[in-house]
């Protein structure tokens, strides 16, 4: 049985979103001055969209809520896993320096994934 944590900062998929979030702040060093604006406010935005989303939903305290707001990090998974995509594909990046940031993409869609089906079964 899932017990709900006290705090959202005890989530291991929120400290992986935040992870995911400081690397993709990082990142922005190899984009060009000109997607300051674009591509890079885009992909920060969806980066710290997906733990936000998390604290948020644990902090409304009922379940129905919460997995509402797990689905809104899912999205922001998906949408961030297609600017980096496309980020390299324009060579803004490159796959050595995106490996991590697609490693902990692919982890927080299993882990929310889990967590969504488990508290929907919980209902």
């Amino acid at each position: 049985m899932i017990t709900k944590p006290q705090n959202y900062k005890d989530l291991v998929v929120w400290q992986k979103g935040i992870a995911l979030a400081k690397i993709i702040y990082r990142l922005r060093q190899s984009f060009p001055s000109a997607e300051k604006f674009g591509l890079v406010a885009q992909m920060r935005r969806a980066a710290v969209s997906i733990p936000s989303n998390l604290a948020e939903g644990q902090a409304r305290h009922t379940t129905g809520e919460f997995i509402q707001f797990i689905s809104h990090a899912e999205g922001s998974v998906g949408e961030l896993d297609t600017q980096l995509i496309l980020s390299c594909e324009l060579r803004f990046c490159d796959h050595g320096s995106t490996a991590p940031a697609f490693e902990l993409i692919e982890e927080l869609r299993r882990m929310l994934n889990v967590l969504r089906r488990k508290l929907v079964a919980r209902q």
